[in-house]
């Protein structure tokens, strides 16, 4: 019943946030610019997003060999687009998360190995993430002259800072009670293979150059939503909107950050000076490229070998 009602929320808080983008949206206008969607364009941004989950593959690699459960590239790719497959049919991000753990836990490696390398790819990629919109806020605060568009700005990108900074604090602490105290001890586990995958000579570039590229392709996505319409907006305003709005969007309070995305990215658009319609159209369109790549990773995973062992487990109970 509680897992029902988290997934009626979550269901019930994309519906509210895509009613709130689309109220006072021109449905002429979006109808408009979704006539003139460039195929090709369109294309691009699906590419860009299968070679986005391949860029993180090679960063989760990296991870999960400090997690006590390695990953060839081929495996690690396959694992992220069953992902992103999940991501779709399940709540939030979390859903394609818990997949990824089941599929490393299936190669042999433990359930807390498997936790480990999911928990600290996703906390590097926040903390790489925090860090654009960090350096990037100079600029930023030019293209939007909004005030209370700077402010929303500000206080995300403070509290994304934070909670990346203080997680990587948390490992160099030397208390013993942190190795002790659940659940804090799995935190803290976690804080410290981060720490040794940044700060290491032979995975610390390697990380960050990948999570730098993760980032941009996320931009380069947008951008080709963007030119699928002919919308206005130029690649160096989307890289100061983007990294921003995937923070917020990747809060799990909805399904596969649908309505988040959409809301955001059209009072992001606004406060930048640009149309709000083109950025619902550019979200729709981003969230569509998701949608196909997920649809790529149901056949990955339809096909895999995990799927077949777990229709052989489940085969003679149902019998």
């Amino acid at each position: 019943m509680r897992g029902f009602l988290l997934l009626a929320a979550r269901i019930l808080v994309s519906a509210a946030l895509l009613y709130f983008a689309f109220r006072g949206i021109n449905f002429a206008a979006i109808q408009s610019r979704l006539s003139q969607i460039s195929v090709g364009w369109f294309l691009l941004a699906v590419l860009a997003t299968v070679f986005q989950i391949f860029l993180g593959a090679l960063r989760w690699r990296e991870i999960s060999a400090r997690c006590s459960a390695p990953l060839g590239t081929g495996q690690a790719l396959r694992y992220n687009m069953i992902g992103a497959f999940f991501n779709q049919t399940l709540p939030s991000t979390i859903g394609g998360d818990a997949m990824r753990l089941w599929l490393v836990r299936q190669t042999g490696a433990g359930w807390r190995s498997a936790t480990y390398s999911v928990l600290v790819d996703r906390a590097i990629g926040l903390i790489a993430l925090a860090l654009i919109v960090v350096v990037s806020l100079p600029w930023s605060y030019d293209l939007i002259a909004n005030a209370r568009g700077r402010l929303a700005l500000l206080l995300v990108d403070i509290g994304a800072i934070s909670a990346g900074l203080g997680f990587l604090v948390l490992g160099m602490l030397p208390w013993p009670w942190l190795k002790t105290f659940w659940p804090l001890r799995h935190i803290h586990a976690c804080s410290v293979i981060a720490n040794q995958v940044i700060f290491n000579r032979s995975s610390g570039p390697k990380v960050a150059i990948l999570s730098l590229l993760i980032h941009v392709m996320a931009v380069v996505i947008a951008w080709c939503a963007v030119r699928s319409i002919a919308a206005p907006a130029a690649f160096e305003q989307l890289f100061m909107l983007i990294p921003p709005i995937m923070l917020i969007t990747m809060l799990p309070i909805s399904i596969a950050g649908w309505g988040v995305r959409e809301a955001t990215m059209m009072v992001a658009f606004g406060y930048a000076g640009l149309a709000q319609t083109d950025g619902t159209v550019v979200s729709l369109l981003f969230g569509a490229s998701s949608f196909v790549v997920g649809a790529i990773g149901g056949l990955v995973w339809v096909l895999s070998a995990e799927k077949s062992s777990e229709i052989s487990h489940v085969a003679p109970e149902g019998e």
